[in-house]
């Protein structure tokens, strides 16, 4: 069977899935990691088939269990519990006990009302002591009696499932090498508990088998999931590929799939690394059916249900989407046709949140700009043809995890939107620059029209931060030395004014960074602005070059261009704070003067000089000048 998304899926068949009282505790569960967004990816290895895996399942209970284990500890069961109560059962024509069918009191409103992503209200706090106690339990000899243990600290069903869940999540690693061999002996019971390896049939097997001798109703449910080896829009037929669980607690049935919450195989390794994923842990059914299709649309626990089609054409949202807060995303589909060579995608989050995409693995050809309940992107592929859009987020963590992924169908590629390769993401203010020191910004929108190449924007920084600002632009004379020569950094009235001229008409992306200045390390990039200018006429030149004397209080009127002409009377006007003296050294030196407003005036000649510096003293019982600018004079 082809390898996909989780291991390997013990499908119970439900005919299957009766046990007489007198073997009960022979089921055995089934595990599968999930696929989950970025380098590490899901094994979904194919056994023969999840039926073929219930059959051998049946084998191994009617051999006996509990026969496979030494005599001594098959006598060992002080805290397993061996009856149930009725619910959760219903009896056969044959008087036999076995689990009743889902009906709807178990069925969940489709589509999900975004109450909570799980089938039932919990409070994960409630958990950590249990959580903590369940993980660091060990195997000492046989399935009941680790049981046992587990139970030590459950005091209700929900509370046996959420042990037993725990316990495999954090032992039981995938086996990626039996699900590639189809090696039948690796969900044997005895197998999984001595190797502590399986493949996804044993997951839900152990599972299953584990909550029957803990005395709660569980059954295993074959399908289809979407997972590694998914592609976006294809369609499911044939052996079912996947297999999880089950649960009766507190008189209506939940879903679990313990392999997808224990971890990931990382394919470019075939490394197995443990990963826990709480999503997975009784789901909410209407999310659930997003990467699970069960063999019994009973299973859905959804009214309506929802049909094999529209599990394949549905959109997949990745389970780090709701688990770092998404709430929806728009388009609804999985496949977008561009419009006029665009595609436009939207997400809502509950919370602030950090966004980044990829278009055919790379950060180019887009707009993305954050928004206080989620995001909005603009993508522009620059060929015709089918491209590949993931989107990533942030969270709480430091790790941004794919949460969604596209197949965009472009069929016109609009030439005249070309961005700058250097145009990061995101764009424009919004409220991570203001958690980072920038507020009430001038221009809030991300994209800045200028008719003359010359653009002014301030914002208002927070004390104690500073601020660096770059220029990048494809095809210009823009390199790493003279990106900040476009843009002229002053602060006026705590604002912190960008000025910035273009070398040429284009598209430029202007990136802002800050950096606490009482903190070591580099300036940390916030948002960047994209600045367009349509005017082929412009060729503005740099400013003049700053050097570290400059106060950043500083302000320069006049003369703004960073090259002079030559052979002319040049007038200067800056305002400068704390100095004693000013002066334009060029082939002379002319001295500035300062008048009633604060400005220090004066002028200088260009003839017979390459360059022209304005110099300061700082103290007026020293002699030693300083440099703060220097000017390029042109060529005579």
């Amino acid at each position: 069977m082809e390898l996909k998304k989780d291991s390997n899926a013990v499908a119970i068949d439900m005919l299957l899935i009766v046990h007489s009282e007198k073997r009960r505790a022979a089921q055995a569960t089934h595990l599968d990691p999930q696929a989950d967004p970025g380098a590490l990816l899901q094994n979904r290895g194919g056994f023969q088939g999840v039926r073929n895996g219930i059959r051998k399942w049946q084998e191994l209970e009617e051999n006996g269990f509990q026969g496979n284990l030494p005599e001594k500890q098959c006598l060992q069961q002080p805290q397993v519990i061996t009856s149930y109560d009725n619910q959760g059962l219903q009896g056969d024509k044959n008087g036999n006990m076995r689990p009743r069918q889902p009906g709807g009191k178990d069925a969940h409103a489709y589509p999900w009302d975004r109450s909570n992503l799980k089938s039932m209200p919990l409070d994960l706090r409630h958990f950590e002591k249990l959580d903590a106690s369940a993980s660091q339990v060990t195997l000492k000899s046989g399935l009941n009696e680790l049981v046992s243990d587990l139970l030590q600290e459950a005091h209700s069903d929900l509370e046996r499932v959420r042990a037993i869940w725990i316990w495999i999540c954090h032992h039981i690693e995938y086996d990626v090498e039996a699900a590639q061999e189809k090696d039948r002996q690796a969900f044997k019971p005895t197998n999984i508990l001595r190797t502590r390896k399986t493949n996804c049939d044993g997951y839900a097997g152990l599972f299953e088998r584990m909550c029957r001798v803990a005395g709660v109703q569980c059954v295993t449910v074959p399908g289809y999931s979407k997972g590694f080896g998914y592609k976006t829009g294809q369609s499911f037929s044939g052996e079912f590929d996947h297999a999880w669980n089950a649960v009766y607690l507190e008189g209506r049935w939940h879903l679990v799939d313990s392999t997808w919450g224990s971890g990931l195989v990382d394919t470019a390794t075939s490394k197995f690394t443990f990963l826990y994923n709480e999503f997975y842990f009784l789901t909410h059914p209407a999310l659930f059916i997003e990467d699970h299709f069960p063999d019994n649309k009973n299973w859905q626990l959804l009214k309506p249900p929802q049909s094999l089609r529209q599990f394949e054409n549905n959109m997949y949202h990745k389970s780090e989407f709701y688990n770092k807060g998404m709430l929806s995303a728009h388009p609804e589909t999985p496949m977008i046709r561009t419009v006029n060579g665009k595609a436009t995608v939207t997400i809502e989050s509950r919370a602030p949140t950090l966004f980044m995409f990829m278009l055919n693995g790379k950060q180019e050809h887009g707009l993305l700009s954050l928004r206080k309940n989620g995001m909005k992107l603009e993508v522009y592929p620059p060929t015709m043809g089918t491209h590949k859009l993931q989107i990533f987020a942030k969270g709480n963590s430091e790790i941004y995890s794919s949460v969604l992924e596209y197949t965009l169908k472009c069929n016109y590629v609009d030439f005249s939107v070309r961005l700058p390769t250097e145009l990061h993401q995101p764009v424009g203010p919004s409220w991570f620059s203001e958690q980072m020191g920038i507020r009430k910004p001038s221009h809030p929108d991300p994209i800045i029209h200028t008719s003359d190449g010359r653009c002014s924007i301030s914002f208002v920084v927070e004390e104690g931060i500073s601020i660096l600002a770059s220029l990048h632009g494809d095809d210009s004379p823009i390199t790493e030395e003279t990106k900040r020569r476009y843009i002229f950094q002053m602060n006026r009235e705590k604002r912190t004014e960008l000025k910035v001229q273009l070398p040429h008409a284009g598209k430029f992306a202007l990136k802002i960074f800050v950096k606490k200045r009482q903190e070591q390390g580099n300036f940390v990039f916030v948002f960047n602005y994209l600045l367009c200018c349509a005017n082929t006429k412009v060729n503005w030149p740099m400013f003049p070059e700053i050097y570290g004397h400059w106060g950043q209080d500083n302000e320069l009127l006049e003369p703004l261009s960073g090259v002079l002409p030559a052979n002319r009377n040049i007038p200067f006007k800056l305002k400068l704070h704390g100095i004693a003296k000013a002066l334009v050294k060029g082939q002379d030196t002319w001295p500035l003067t300062l008048n009633p407003e604060g400005y220090w005036e004066g002028s200088c000649n260009t003839a017979g000089c390459q360059e022209v510096y304005v110099m300061v003293l700082e103290n007026a019982n020293h002699n030693f000048y300083s440099y703060i600018l220097k000017y390029k004079v042109n060529d005579q």
